[in-house]
């Protein structure tokens, strides 16, 4: 009996002193602080699995804006709130640089690519990768001219419909898709073409069950999960569907390639990739470009298509919303005008309304993680090496001291009395610093082209009415995935 009292509570000793460990930080400097947790599991259970940036903002009133959480094994930083984020990415932007090694992207792309890539191998491609897009004509004329084109095919098929409701969630992905794969694979595919509207429905997948519990059960415990059964295994095996097509995709480039005339982006990769080959220390090869290409036909294709579809969505919820704008849309274009990016100073309410559409959404809650290479001095505290970093753009979106009325859709946000449009700093939902989205500007001019290009042909409803809307999310995790509705799409 007495043995076993002195086992028990040696036992109770090491977990004290493994918690109080954790919270020592790097050579005595403190960690931030945060809620206690349990041994191996940490904070896991406290989570609300559901919605995980919920749990986080309220851990964040109680202990402040920069908090140390544990879950499972992995220590995490949480930073809330417009100032702490803008002091973190934008004032010490080197610092937090660093991204994440999610364990599902180093599953499917073994830490090849843009997207998780740090130090040179980030630089390298970052810095290509933006200079090339630009050079094909990213945020440029030549790029608006495509998203006109592609607009054209979009509101065709629409008007196809002839005012039966159905789900367009595929339909404005490839619209959007096309955009980017103009620009990446220099082609875009039929909107009925099978195999591409299958990649599509991968990635609808992948981004759907990614914001389960699943997902972030992967990333916490990944050798576990890769053991057990459950809809990440699908997962992974679709996404090696996608990397098969991306590979052959670039076969052909390279069957094809003339270095005179490059056509798009793989072609300047293949291209540098040659001329760089013997050099040791190059970034510029097979494994990079497939996972770099991956990286952009993916981001490229879901985040404005998923934006869009809220989008109509909102304005069927809010049909005064729908009015106003047709009535300041037809006032300029009437309905034959076709839109172009320099009606933006004229549309200040359409511009206000798809500011305020991202704000909402809060398409990312979480952030893309960011991470610690080094110790990092933040606020007093130490963010020890490895540590994963997650900038809550949520805490920024829904910052009380930087919006009026945080909590609910008010296209205001972005008007002055005067009804000019009027920016906000606290609008990052392309996230801030070295690791803002390459495609930010890609992405503006799509939200508006193809958005004024519907509201301007169409009159947006469903069968059950305004009410029948539910523009909360019905998923949150790494991103708020909208319900999915059949829209009706009257020609006006």
């Amino acid at each position: 009996m007495f043995e076993s009292s002195m086992l028990l509570l040696a036992g109770l000793a090491m977990v004290l002193l493994l918690l109080a460990w954790r919270r020592r930080g790097v050579r005595g400097l403190p960690l931030p602080p945060g809620p206690a947790g349990l041994p191996l599991l940490g904070n896991l259970p406290q989570v609300d699995k559901s919605a995980p940036y919920k749990t986080f903002m309220k851990w964040s009133k109680e202990y402040g804006p920069v908090i140390t959480v544990h879950l499972g094994p992995k220590r995490f930083v949480i930073l809330s709130g417009y100032q702490i984020v803008k002091e973190a990415l934008v004032d010490q932007a080197d610092d937090f640089a660093g991204r994440a090694p999610v364990p599902f992207s180093i599953r499917i792309l073994k830490g090849y690519g843009l997207g998780i890539s740090n130090g040179e191998r980030w630089r390298q491609l970052r810095r290509f990768t933006v200079s090339t897009l630009r050079d094909f004509g990213m945020g440029r004329k030549k790029m608006e001219q495509w998203i006109q084109e592609e607009s054209r095919y979009l509101l065709e098929s629409l008007r196809e419909t002839k005012s039966v409701p159905f789900d367009p969630t595929f339909l404005l992905a490839s619209a959007v898709s096309n955009v980017i794969c103009a620009l990446v694979f220099g082609q875009r595919f039929s909107y009925d073409d099978v195999n591409f509207l299958r990649l599509l429905q991968i990635i609808n997948n992948v981004v759907r069950n990614g914001s389960s519990p699943w997902g972030p059960l992967y990333n916490i415990f990944p050798k576990l999960m890769d053991h057990l059964p459950g809809p990440h295994q699908t997962m992974f095996k679709q996404m090696e569907e996608t990397k098969a097509f991306i590979k052959e995709k670039i076969h052909q480039h390279k069957e094809t390639l003339d270095p005179d005339n490059p056509r798009d982006f793989i072609d300047c990769f293949l291209i540098r990739l040659e001329k760089e080959k013997d050099i040791a220390t190059t970034e510029f090869h097979y494994d990079n470009l497939v996972a770099t290409v991956m990286n952009l036909f993916l981001a490229g294709t879901e985040t404005t298509s998923t934006t869009i579809r809220y989008a109509l969505t909102i304005l069927i919820k809010h049909p005064d919303t729908q009015e106003r704008l047709h009535k300041e849309i037809d006032s300029l274009l009437g309905q034959h005008g076709v839109p172009q990016m320099e009606d933006r100073k004229s549309l200040p309410f359409t511009d206000a309304v798809i500011h305020e559409v991202q704000r909402y959404m809060d398409l990312v809650p979480l952030n893309v993680p960011h991470y610690a290479t080094k110790d990092i001095s933040f606020k007093g505290y130490t963010i020890p090496k490895d540590t994963v970093i997650i900038p809550m753009l949520h805490s920024v979106l829904r910052d009380e001291d930087q919006w009026e009325k945080p909590w609910t859709f008010n296209p205001d946000h972005f008007l002055d009395k005067n009804g000019n449009f009027k920016k906000n700093p606290a609008f990052l939902p392309f996230s801030a610093g070295k690791r803002v989205c390459a495609g930010e500007s890609l992405a503006r001019m799509e939200l508006l082209l193809f958005m004024v290009s519907i509201v301007q042909q169409f009159h947006l409803s469903t069968s059950g009415g305004p009410s029948s809307i539910d523009i909360k999310p019905e998923r949150s995790s790494f991103t708020n995935v909208p319900h999915q509705y059949q829209l009706i799409f009257t020609p006006r």
